[in-house]
């Protein structure tokens, strides 16, 4: 038997990576697990839906991602920019994530609650552990 192994926050990891290069591109965007009240008019929402752990040092968790904009054409935008930054984080601070697999690309899905533009996408992010201090 190993030592036991810790994962990190899929949800926070990827929120984080993701204001952080928002934010570089002079985007910055509102990146969050919940959606706010009030909501602001873009954000990006980041929720872990499930996975599995692969093995005993691999986690694979499936996270949706949501992006809302005032019309459609920024929601497309900013889900394609999004998108492609969440492909890119494989080796960033340390590559605690070192691959990321499409589940289901951009579709657009209106929040149902307003009627405002939203686009989602699913990924599987695969995340390395590290061993739990005694």
């Amino acid at each position: 038997m190993g030592a036991p192994v810790g994962f990190p926050d899929a949800v926070q990891l990827v929120a984080a990576y993701l204001r952080e290069q928002l934010a570089e591109r002079g985007d910055p965007v509102p990146v969050v697990s919940r959606v706010p009240s009030p909501r602001p008019a873009q954000f990006v929402r980041v929720e872990r839906v499930g996975g599995t752990q692969l093995d005993r040092i691999t986690d694979r968790p499936r996270l949706d991602i949501a992006c809302w904009a005032p019309d459609e054409g920024a929601a497309a935008d900013l889900v394609q920019v999004v998108r492609a930054l969440v492909h890119a984080i494989p080796g960033w601070r340390g590559a605690a994530a070192y691959d990321v697999v499409e589940m289901g690309g951009p579709n657009l899905s209106p929040d149902p609650e307003s009627g405002v533009p939203r686009y989602l996408f699913a990924v599987e992010v695969a995340l390395r552990g590290r061993t739990l201090a005694p």
